[in-house]
């Protein structure tokens, strides 16, 4: 019996999706959370020649971008960050006090769009529900479909990084686990963000992205959730520049352990 179209719609699917599914089970790096900063980082990696994946619990990655404030999809980012929107098809209005506007939806989308066509790979409506941690460093996600966890037993299956990216935002979730199993010395506990206050919030998850355990760094929200940072409200601009830097120190990083080898 001959395929069907409607057979061969599903095979294309099917032999194309675990293709990549099996291409990402190893990377150089993986990301989790497709919020702007993870975004960010995941472009600036793969441009580097990194390999990169990203998994997002959501059906569409973006994170907080699409609803702007109150849902008024205009996001708002500083002069500093422009630099960071360099070969990203978004187009930043100037205003008259110094700030710059860009559309939301124009943003996330081309936040997506260049990750992709830098070379990261992205699976959506996959949750990262647990660390894979060998000999003290965190050197895998352990994964399952969005929604599964907590309603059927079904088993996850994991993703191998020489380096993960918390980029989950408020919740700092990978952070959270490692608390969890006390295995991150030096925190008691989540710190949580502090008051709003955006210009010191901005600074805040630019400086202080780094790497929190052996193999699991920080970026965007993730850093002022794990080391009370205030929160910055609706600025992005902090956000990009906060996972330029992953990148760049995770690409170094990585670099230098190469050359130790």
């Amino acid at each position: 019996m001959a395929d069907s179209y409607e057979t061969q719609i599903t095979r294309s699917i099917l032999e194309t999706y675990h293709a990549k599914l099996l291409r990402s089970l190893v990377s150089d790096v993986l990301v989790v959370g497709a919020g702007p900063s993870g975004l960010m980082a995941a472009r600036e990696l793969a441009d580097k020649g990194r390999k990169v994946t990203v998994v997002e619990r959501q059906l569409s990655p973006g994170g907080g971008l699409w609803g702007g404030a109150m849902a008024m999809n205009e996001v708002v980012i500083q002069e500093e960050a422009l630099g960071a929107l360099e070969g990203i098809a978004a187009r930043p209005r100037p205003r008259p006090d110094g700030l710059y506007v860009i559309d939301a939806v124009e943003l996330a989308s081309a936040l997506c769009l260049s990750a992709l066509q830098a070379g990261a790979t992205l699976f959506n409506l996959t949750l990262a529900e647990d660390l894979c941690v060998n000999n003290e460093k965190a050197c895998g996600v352990v994964a399952n479909r969005t929604g599964v966890r907590d309603r059927f037993p079904v088993d996850p299956i994991s993703f191998q990084a020489d380096a993960i990216l918390d980029a989950t935002g408020h919740e700092a979730a990978l952070v959270r686990m490692l608390l969890e199993r006390e295995l991150l010395t030096g925190f008691a506990a989540l710190s949580g963000e502090g008051a709003m206050n955006a210009e010191e919030g901005e600074s805040f998850v630019v400086e202080r992205v780094g790497e929190v355990y052996p193999g699991l760094w920080v970026a965007g929200m993730s850093v002022a959730s794990a080391l009370g940072g205030p929160r910055m409200g609706p600025i992005f601009g902090g956000m990009l520049l906060s996972g330029q830097r992953a990148a760049d120190l995770i690409d170094l990083g990585m670099a230098i352990e190469a050359a130790r080898i």
